[in-house]
């Protein structure tokens, strides 16, 4: 199989990422995998999409650490190549990342994409389904029974008075991640709103969120592949996140700590409700923010928190996905790549 990654900058790839554990897992099994970040694509004369790509130069790893060591260093394997030749291009990149300094390379995944399915190229998350998901507002297209009432927003007097409504609110951007911006509003923070206001409005839109009293446990990181909760060997991929102190942020950059996940009925039945819709956009690898028995976000962009999951469960959910990968590469040879993207993203 030739797998390539698509990231925002392969100088910012991190050993504990995702990304580099699916990449070590493809490469020690055999796999041909490359790694292109948001400037390296290119749109040839020729009508094929090309990209200039690094891979590692050996083919057994022990350590993501020592892998990323030699795809960053100057013993990686730097090459132009033909993204249409690819079997599979994971989108890994987060357009939060580079909405402020880069804005142009916010969707270029989604663009050279769009145009690598025209040869069968399997392209994961599904492009057009990504494009619905670039901001916040893709989370108020799921069903209301999963979702916090929410009010979207730059106007100060409605945020005031859907605050007054809810008693306790949340406010965070339409765009960004990683818990930054996020504030809570309680009664007592009724005077000093206005400034909260400017702070989230700064970079766009507002959320006001209805406060949910069970997130005071922190949350819960749950992965779906193909539509459905990911399990390996019998195991849920999942953590939760419990906030540290009284930091409303559960985020593990932002301050929180882990703990080992339980799922239970409230949980699935959540993914069960969320389910056909993200089958419907080819979204292939998804990680679900739940408190209780509501969503706090869908991240379809790079969801991250492999080695979290791994840490409690104690197997590898790489294997799981590259499993996955493998078995629709299989369907494509048997159909000569053709076969529509987004049905095939969950298949």
């Amino acid at each position: 199989m030739r797998l390539g990654l698509f990231v925002n900058d392969v100088a910012t790839e991190q050993a504990g990422y995702t990304t580099v554990r699916l990449a070590m897992a493809a490469t020690n099994a055999g796999h041909d995998v490359w790694f292109m970040g948001a400037g390296d694509l290119a749109y040839d004369p020729n009508e094929t999409i090309c990209a200039r790509a690094r891979k590692v130069p050996r083919k057994l790893y022990k350590t993501t650490t020592t892998y990323l060591k030699d795809l960053q260093g100057a013993k990686s394997v730097n090459e132009r190549i033909t993204v249409d030749d690819l079997d599979v291009l994971l989108l890994r990149n987060d357009p939060s990342d580079d909405a402020i300094k880069r804005p142009w390379a916010t969707n270029v995944g989604v663009v050279f994409g769009r145009v690598a399915m025209r040869n069968g190229v399997i392209v994961l998350n599904d492009p057009d389904g990504l494009a619905k998901a670039m901001t916040k507002m893709y989370f108020q297209l799921f069903p209301e029974e999963v979702r916090p009432r929410t009010l979207i927003t730059r106007d100060r007097n409605e945020i005031k008075a859907f605050a007054k409504e809810e008693k306790t609110i949340v406010l965070k951007p339409l765009q960004g991640s990683g818990g930054q911006s996020v504030f809570m509003v309680r009664p007592e923070d009724i005077p000093n709103l206005n400034q909260m206001i400017d702070a989230v409005s700064r970079d766009g839109y507002v959320i006001a969120q209805e406060y949910l009293p069970e997130a005071e446990k922190g949350d819960m990181r749950f992965f779906l592949m193909n539509g459905k909760p990911l399990r390996w060997r019998g195991k849920y991929a999942a953590f939760r996140r419990v906030r540290s102190g009284g930091d409303l942020r559960s985020n593990i950059h932002a301050g929180g700590t882990l703990a080992q996940a339980h799922i239970d009925e409230t949980v699935l039945k959540v993914a069960e409700i969320v389910r056909p819709k993200l089958v419907q956009d080819g979204m292939f690898l998804v990680g679900l923010d739940i408190v209780g028995d509501k969503l706090m976000e869908i991240n379809v962009f790079s969801p991250g928190g492999f080695g979290s999951a791994q840490k409690f469960e104690g197997v590898n959910f790489s294997n799981a996905v590259l499993q996955a990968l493998e078995r629709k590469v299989e369907y494509m040879r048997y159909y000569r790549r053709k076969f529509d993207n987004v049905e095939m993203s969950t298949l």
